[in-house]
């Protein structure tokens, strides 16, 4: 996707430097546009868990290149294979444990670790562990990009419905390009759409309480030149009950292969009124993001408690400067939950970069028969 008119990656490795990992420091936006250097595994881990990086892929993508600065790490003592292995492992703790919810973070991490482990010698481990980090960054890129061609068909079915008139997608929280490699999830197929002359308009829901809605998906689709209107998280009912909606379009952290999703605090709320107004329900996920050990979402998804003081603060641009203020009485507690399950009845489908499918096991599996039970 761009940035005023340039092309980004959310990370890649410097040109200058193989041993460098650039990313965008998603904590500044949309105010400034910094990119942030990560030369060690403990910077990496530092990125995901204070989420200077976020989003399922993204996460995945940086646990790939963490673990290859891992390897670089590793080697630079020149230690015997055992040593070598021994700080792998040590990493690839230190990555899993940075946040909980995605599935993409130890996928990526035991993909890694697959991977390097075919390697004879440290030299040839360091290679594979940077092919590996290039190929899941690619794979992401190309997946979201897949899922855009397959969503946007269901995009093009009810603009010829409406006769002209703009598609109204509503979507919570961040499944853009940010929270990707490129083109985004839940995004893919607005990008298409709009790039395919069809007419769309989307809602965005603020997402409290860190505005990943407000923050990070208007701007994108604004640097997109994509229509949008930010609404605030409780007007998604009103919307609905009015007609303002054709379809909702959410990302996932973690789905289970029954079709139970995990995704941003406030999903759930979004689909049970969706389901009460006959709006259609889609989430869109790379295959990457389908936990295949999983069957209970309710019952077996790890859902990631932040800080309360995300609830209690909120930050914004003063005066050209970036601070942040307290909006709750400084001695009230907080609860600060990341995520909630979406049970599977209450989605009408999921987009993936192999095609459409319902939200149950024999419905995805038919689509990924390689995982088979």
């Amino acid at each position: 996707m761009k940035v005023r008119g340039q092309h980004f990656r959310t990370i890649w490795l410097t040109l200058e430097d193989q041993c460098v990992v650039q990313l965008i420091d998603q904590r500044f936006l949309p105010h400034r546009f910094v990119i942030e250097e990560v030369r060690t595994v403990e910077q990496m881990a530092a990125a995901i868990r204070e989420m200077h990086v976020r989003g399922a892929g993204l996460i995945g993508a940086s646990a790939g290149y963490g673990m290859y600065l891992a390897a670089i790490e590793a080697a630079a003592a020149r230690p015997a294979i055992p040593e070598f292995d021994e700080h792998l492992a040590s990493a690839a703790a230190q990555l899993n444990a940075a946040r909980p919810t995605a599935v993409n973070l130890s996928w990526a991490v035991e993909r890694q670790l697959k991977n390097i482990a075919d390697g004879k010698t440290v030299d040839e481990k360091v290679a594979l562990a940077l092919r590996t980090a290039k190929l899941i960054a690619d794979e992401d890129a190309e997946h979201c990009r897949m899922i855009g061609q397959h969503g946007l068909n269901l995009l093009r079915q009810i603009a010829r419905k409406k006769a002209g008139k703009p598609v109204n997608v509503f979507t919570h929280c961040n499944a853009g390009w940010l929270a990707f490699v490129d083109y985004g999830s839940a995004t893919a197929p607005i990008y298409a759409a709009h790039d395919s002359r069809v007419p769309v308009h989307v809602w965005v829901a603020e997402t409290r309480p860190r505005n990943q809605g407000s923050k990070l998906t208007a701007w994108e689709l604004g640097e997109h030149g994509v229509p949008h209107t930010v609404i605030a998280d409780s007007a998604a009912g009103h919307l609905m009950q009015h007609g303002e909606v054709d379809l909702v379009l959410v990302g996932t952290d973690r789905t289970t292969y029954t079709g139970d999703v995990a995704n941003k605090i406030g999903t759930y709320l979004k689909a049970l009124a969706a389901k009460d107004n006959n709006v259609p329900f889609y989430v869109a996920l790379p295959s990457s993001s389908i936990d295949w050990r999983m069957r209970d979402g309710l019952k077996e998804i790890p859902i990631e408690e932040r800080g309360a003081e995300e609830v209690k603060c909120a930050d914004g641009l003063l005066e050209g400067q970036q601070v942040e203020v307290r909006v709750a009485p400084e001695g009230s507690r907080a609860a600060n939950y990341g995520f909630d399950v979406t049970p599977r009845r209450l989605i009408t489908g999921l987009i993936t970069e192999r095609g459409v499918c319902e939200a149950n096991e024999k419905s995805i599996r038919a689509l990924f028969p390689e995982h088979a039970p």
